[in-house]
């Protein structure tokens, strides 16, 4: 406390100082030369010329300073003056330090993170380039090509068609998973709760990825046989798309003659967790925290061959955000991959009473 006063006070202190022993030497001489001098009087002089001096100098200081300061807050408008007052102004002018080291330190944060959100948006561009130009290149090359006279051959018209029709139907479906990202960033996809079987859902996923998985030699299973169904309440049709993503991923990324295994096991009371099981290429832990962007890709070449609109996982994330759950991975490089989510679980319909089921309704993400 002591070194604070000190140090706040040094130049009233040592101003008054020199004032006073200024002012009290010329009375000394005044008072000796008329033949007045006293001890006693010159002390009084002394004590009470210091103290008037120092509080005069003080408060002329200090709302000199403050006036200064207050200036500078007002003409730089991005420090809030209303954390200004007049007591806090002291001759090291330690108030005006402390917010400009804050200011200082808001504004290189803020300098960080648009540097990250530019370099973020650099990518974002590039990538939605090179997914739309590819499909579209090819469309037209084709249509060109018929236009160029290939279009009398009816064959190869015929063959040129189709693949210039799948083109235009891979551009489509990047710009629908497109429009389902930006509905879900901005919250205004609805999702409509009911209470499903989650275990059938997972089999009728595997019914319809069987025939791509077995291109691989891949097989589609549960971790043990669930003879009882599991309810869940949540949004069907999005978390089809959820396990259809993921058990998609599993396939894309998975070895052949390997496995893709899901279980469906209880977190808490209220709580399922499923769990997406391969024994894959694995994924390197540098590229796990940016697995969830838009169109980020760990294999750029591989994940290309295999399609895709590269927003899969975005997508997921956000479905299972929207539903107030939370999404997991993890991952060996070389060894293979787990993606789990949480979902609330819900008692068999059988067992809903009807109070119950008018509560079903609908909830917007």
């Amino acid at each position: 406390m002591s070194k604070d006063f000190k140090k706040s006070y040094k130049f009233a202190i040592k101003t008054s100082l020199f004032i006073t022993l200024v002012l009290t030497l010329i009375l000394g001489v005044f008072l000796f030369y008329h033949g007045l001098f006293e001890f006693y009087s010159l002390g009084i002089f002394l004590v009470s010329s210091y103290l008037v001096s120092f509080f005069i100098i003080q408060y002329r200081v200090e709302n000199f300073i403050y006036k200064r300061v207050k200036k500078i807050y007002d003409n730089v408008t991005l420090l809030d003056a209303t954390t200004l007052r007049p007591n806090q102004i002291t001759t090291d002018m330690a108030t005006l330090t402390r917010e400009v080291e804050k200011f200082a330190e808001d504004k290189k944060l803020e300098i960080e993170t648009l540097k990250i959100r530019e370099t973020y948006r650099k990518e974002f561009m590039g990538n939605v380039s090179h997914e739309l130009k590819t499909p579209l290149f090819t469309v037209q090359g084709y249509i060109l090509t018929l236009l160029d006279g290939a279009m009398k051959d009816k064959t190869v018209r015929k063959k040129y068609l189709q693949r210039a029709g799948k083109g235009v139907e891979r551009l489509i479906y990047i710009v629908k998973d497109l429009d389902m990202i930006t509905k879900l960033e901005a919250g205004d996809l609805h999702l409509h709760l009911e209470n499903f079987n989650i275990v059938e859902m997972v089999q009728n996923a595997f019914d319809l990825l069987e025939m791509k998985a077995a291109k691989k030699n891949i097989t589609l299973t549960f971790d043990i046989p669930y003879e009882e169904a599991i309810w869940v309440y949540a949004d069907r049709e999005r978390i089809q798309q959820v396990l259809s993503n993921l058990v998609v991923n599993s396939i894309k990324y998975g070895k052949k003659g390997g496995t893709t295994e899901i279980s469906i096991e209880n977190l808490i009371k209220n709580k399922v967790i499923v769990r997406v099981t391969d024994n894959g290429e694995g994924i390197e832990k540098a590229n796990i925290p940016r697995l969830f962007e838009r169109f980020y890709r760990v294999d750029k070449s591989g994940s290309r061959k295999e399609g895709g609109s590269g927003l899969g996982l975005s997508i997921v994330k956000h479905i299972i955000e929207a539903h107030n759950e939370k999404i997991y991975v993890e991952s060996v490089f070389g060894v293979g991959s787990e993606f789990s989510f949480t979902m609330e679980k819900s008692k068999s319909p059988s067992k809903i009473t009807t109070s119950e089921k008018t509560g079903n309704g609908r909830k917007k993400a």
